[in-house]
């Protein structure tokens, strides 16, 4: 087992947050997603008689099953070493992660650039100097793969899990690698997570996003006001100009609990609705909802705090 494990890379890949753009990236509006280092995982040969090794183990051999699978159909996927990655699952491969799945944080995210990572044939490596011509070939080949975990998927996730660096997404053809503004580490307002307690399932919420999507009057919406405040939002906060960023946040957050309440846990209905009342926080989802974690902005988080802590609230940016 030692002689395996030495053969085997096994580097980091962390969690990631989407901090806008949530199902309107599908329709084509900006989205921005940074790295989340917090939570990470790696790929590991362990002792499968251990429960949960065992069930990651078996994970990756329904991966494996999908990619030998799609790979007879079409020729949309990177080229991998399935051959050595099959071994590999046999000789006790697992993910290592605590990032919690199902919570938006990227967690199968970080299995696909995992796997990529480990097996890709030529690949393209995130330390050099990455064009966007290489950025759009790696997140259509991250979407195919991890269309296994949701159904459909973007590609997104692992592609800031892989290159570890804040990406900003134009349209479906224009994504970059971007800087961010640094932290204030003094500074009162703060991005933050809250706990819903449970996980949500992204298929069903992307089916139910679908379902909407057949009616004019949410097209609509989308088009004329999510996607308006949306990107408002990223160009304000890009630029660091908080006046326009909190004015766009809470017409953003309310058209959520308007038009996405069925993403939205029952619990967080009027906790949400009290922060657009107040303008003490915006609430906003993280990932496709359903459960998992909340995003949340405050001017003023000390302002906020009271109404929050009953949600596990984590600082993941001050300003």
């Amino acid at each position: 087992m030692s002689q395996i494990n030495q053969m085997l890379k096994n580097p980091l890949f962390y969690a990631k947050i989407l901090l806008f753009g949530e199902y309107g990236i599908i329709q084509d509006s900006m989205g921005l997603s940074i790295p989340f280092n917090f939570y990470k995982g790696k790929l590991i040969f362990s002792d499968l008689s251990i429960e949960g090794n065992a069930e990651s183990n078996a994970s990756l051999k329904k991966f494996y099953d999908y990619l030998v699978t799609k790979n007879q159909i079409d020729s949309c996927l990177p080229l991998l070493n399935l051959q050595k990655f099959e071994q590999d699952i046999n000789n006790g491969l697992s993910f290592d992660s605590s990032i919690p799945q199902g919570f938006g944080v990227g967690s199968s995210g970080a299995l696909v650039a995992a796997i990529y990572d480990q097996y890709a044939i030529d690949k393209i490596e995130p330390e050099k100097s990455i064009d966007k011509k290489a950025i759009l070939q790696l997140k259509n080949w991250f979407g195919q793969m991890e269309n296994f975990f949701h159904g459909r998927s973007s590609g997104l996730d692992p592609l800031i899990c892989y290159l570890n660096i804040p990406m900003l997404i134009k349209s479906k053809n224009d994504v970059d690698a971007i800087g961010i503004p640094s932290e204030n580490k003094d500074g009162k307002g703060a991005i933050f997570l809250l706990d819903s307690g449970s996980p949500g399932e992204t298929q069903p919420m992307v089916n139910i996003f679908m379902e909407k999507m057949k009616h004019e009057g949410f097209r609509k919406v989308l088009s004329e006001q999510f996607k308006k405040y949306n990107d408002e939002c990223i160009k304000a906060f890009l630029n660091h100009d908080f006046a326009p960023l909190f004015n766009n946040l809470k017409k953003l957050s309310n058209v959520v609990l308007e038009h996405f309440k069925p993403m939205i846990p029952k619990t967080f209905h009027k906790l949400w609705q009290e922060g657009i009342d107040s303008n003490t926080y915006y609430l906003k989802l993280c990932g496709s909802g359903g459960g998992g974690y909340i995003l949340g902005f405050a001017p003023d988080y000390e302002k906020a705090l009271p109404k929050l802590k009953a949600y596990s609230p984590e600082v993941i940016y001050t300003f």
